[in-house]
């Protein structure tokens, strides 16, 4: 397991219902990692273990465990492929040396395959593509490899052709071995004649392979030219020397429900895809000196890692999953560059699914877990203390969908529980807003949401609500006007008398309010005017025309009278409350808004429908750009019309969409739609 060389570190990407839970659990039981062949679809998978994943029969964590194979230790991550979880499978992108990419053979490439192979040329991983539920009705291996020929610059290449499709997918073809491989049981394969109808496909496949692999390499390419083919020998060192430099990405066929072809993609793991020390050391900064350095997969490098995950247990804790970059980790402390601290730890794990096991020491490759840090979070660097580095932080996945949360019990231990998932899934915030005074709840969409909820309740025994916020509406006016206010209560025990005339007129947005005293003379005494400003404060914050804060007032007290006996602050203050509510009513009242500034990032095909969209949301385009393969709309919408925008958008370009949003400015509400809330302010 410590022989860097030895070791493989892979990350399973692909759609959702790509099959990829299904492939992990079929490599694992293949190569004897787990004693039975688990299923998603009724919950004994061991690579989808939360209650959460269980009941949706879709992953929502990245999930870990090791295998070994032909003398080789692969450390697989499995990943979910629904968009409300993408995050889990940006991040595990970020720290491993290869990817599995699946695409079903019935369902082909689709819309979200995009952003998988994104992660992939990203950071130029190497990568296999493997063609999933070969065995499903349908099933259509040569489509699949057409669509993704033509939607990605992979240069995807046949390696094992199937024999067999739907229910009599029997086999591979091997292109490179020139053999057929019929499947047996526990995912093994005997090797065979290649049947009379495939050998004229496989002879084609086969020169197509090593033109592919000739043109990765000057000297295979001038060998190719001269004899017109390459040896057995060449095929398959060029191929993997292609495979590891990102030029070539093989393509396998599988049936992992029934385990069929896992043996062959074992094969391909463990003998095309790099090794820690063969892939070009990870880049990062000296904290010090800000220069960039390098840290390189071997052992004797100086030790360095980085935190892709937290996992919140109840009972455990707070469970640190990180990824060896370099050296080697021992004992029982680190350094973390990004906290400027040390840390101790009780044991190093492995993860196996939901279990753990412990390990002495960890080097290059290995995805280790430890728990109960006190400072280190998802992102943070690990090092050696004596030869520091800083790695670029991970960006989580934006923020798009909002809910007002609250307890339905205990409000204390809700917020707990919250505050622990905050550091398990980086793309939750947590905000108050100040004028609604609600608990907001962000996450990347409704479904993530809810699982959070369906999470918090399993693990930390406690209830959340969510609704959809309340908009931050303001009120202001934009007329002029000049009131009395007068309160006066003279019968009976103590009387009361306050008397001011003010003029009202509105302030430039976002100057909020000014209060001027242009009393001549002693009609008001002084002690009573900053009571005219302070029962004017208290009316605004509960606004006139529909209980909403008022804003961008000036308010000149001009005029007044009092009483010797009857007078005081109380009296002064009902009477400038009673002047604002009145001269507001006089001075042409309106309603504002939150108008939020928008960027959607779509392709091509689905502009027009996204700029439709904005449209019918009372939505101004401000402009449009390039963003690489896609474009970038801007605009500005009343944030009224985009509470739930992020299912919207999915389904209006197929999940291709992605939207961030932040606050810009205050608009009018225009009438039609400032009556209807008035309306519904009156009526509560």
């Amino acid at each position: 397991m410590y022989d860097v060389n030895q070791i493989r570190n892979t990350v399973i990407l692909g759609h959702g219902n790509s099959g990829k839970t299904t492939l992990a659990e079929a490599l694992l039981f293949t190569a004897g990692s787990v004693k039975r062949l688990g299923k998603v679809d009724d919950g004994t998978s061991s690579m989808d273990f939360e209650g959460e994943e269980t009941k949706r029969q879709v992953s929502i964590s990245a999930a870990f465990n090791h295998l070994s194979w032909n003398k080789k230790e692969v450390f697989l991550i499995d990943t979910p492929g629904d968009d409300n979880f993408v995050n889990e499978a940006k991040f595990a992108a970020q720290v491993a040396d290869s990817a599995l990419l699946t695409i079903g053979a019935v369902l082909g490439v689709r819309n979200q395959t995009e952003r998988f192979v994104d992660f992939v040329q990203n950071r130029k991983m190497p990568c296999l593509i493997c063609i999933t539920k070969m065995d499903r009705e349908r099933a259509n291996f040569q489509k699949t490899v057409e669509e993704i020929k033509e939607a990605f610059d992979l240069n995807p290449v046949v390696l094992y052709l199937p024999i067999g499709a739907e229910a009599n997918f029997k086999g591979v073809v091997d292109i490179v071995g020139n053999q057929a491989l019929m499947f047996t049981e526990n995912g093994q394969c005997e090797s065979t004649e290649i049947p009379d109808d495939l050998a004229g496909i496989s002879a084609e496949l086969r020169e197509t392979m090593m033109e592919y692999v000739a043109e990765t390499d000057d000297d295979l390419i001038e060998k190719f030219l001269e004899e017109g083919e390459l040896t057995d020998h060449d095929l398959k060192a060029g191929l993997a020397a292609g495979v590891r430099e990102g030029k070539i990405a093989p393509v396998f066929s599988c049936a992992s429900l029934n385990n069929a072809g896992s043996s062959v993609i074992l094969d391909g793991i463990t003998e095309l895809l790099p090794a820690p020390d063969q892939c070009a050391p990870v880049m990062g900064t000296d904290p010090a000196s800000g220069d960039l350095i390098e840290r390189a997969g071997v052992t004797d490098a100086p030790f360095s890692a980085q935190v892709f995950k937290t996992m919140a247990d109840p009972f455990a804790g707070r469970l640190t999953i990180f990824r060896v970059f370099s050296g080697t980790l021992s004992g029982d402390s680190f350094y973390n560059a990004s906290k400027e601290t040390s840390e101790r730890f009780g044991q190093l794990f492995i993860m196996e699914g939901k279990e753990q096991k412990s390990i002495d020491k960890a080097v290059p490759g290995m995805i280790v877990a430890v728990a109960k840090l006190k400072e280190t979070t998802t992102g943070d660097t690990l090092c050696d203390q004596n030869a520091p580095i800083l790695f670029d932080t991970l960006e989580p996945m934006p923020s798009v969908i909002s809910y007002a949360v609250s307890a339905v019990k205990d409000e204390e231990k809700l917020f707990s529980a919250l505050t622990r998932l905050l550091d398990e899934d980086l793309t939750l915030r947590l905000t108050r807003e100040e004028q609604t005074h609600e608990v907001l709840i962000s996450g990347v969409g409704q479904v993530h949401l809810e699982a959070v909820k369906e999470k918090i309740k399993r693990k930390f025994s406690v209830e959340m609500d969510l609704a959809v916020p309340k908009i931050p509406y303001r009120e202001t006016l934009k007329g002029k006007t000049t009131v009395q206010g007068k309160h006066k209560k003279q019968s009976g025990g103590r009387g009361q008398y306050g008397d001011c005339t003010v003029e009202l007129e509105p302030l430039p947005p976002g100057e909020h309010f000014e209060f001027v005293d242009k009393i001549v003379g002693g009609v008001i005494p002084q002690q009573y005017r900053p009571a005219v400003e302070k029962g004017i404060i208290e009316a605004m914050e509960k606004g006139v025309i529909a209980g909403y804060p008022f804003v961008d007032l000036k308010v000149t007290l001009i005029d007044g009278s009092f009483h010797n006996v009857d007078s005081s602050e109380m009296a002064f203050k009902i009477a400038g409350s009673l002047a604002f509510k009145k001269g507001v009513q006089e001075a042409n009242p309106i309603l504002l808004e939150p108008i939020m500034e928008m960027e959607i990032i779509v392709d091509k095909d689905h502009v027009g429908d996204v700029m439709g969209d904005l449209n019918s949301r009372r939505g101004k385009v401000l402009g449009m750009d390039t963003a690489g393969k896609h474009e970038l709309v801007k605009a500005h919408v009343p944030q009224s019309e985009i509470q739930l925008y992020a299912p919207d958008l999915t389904s209006m370009t197929g999940g291709r969409g992605t939207f961030t949003v932040a606050f810009s400015h205050y608009e009018e509400v225009p009438a039609h739609i400032a009556e209807k809330i008035i309306a519904e302010h009156a009526g509560s």
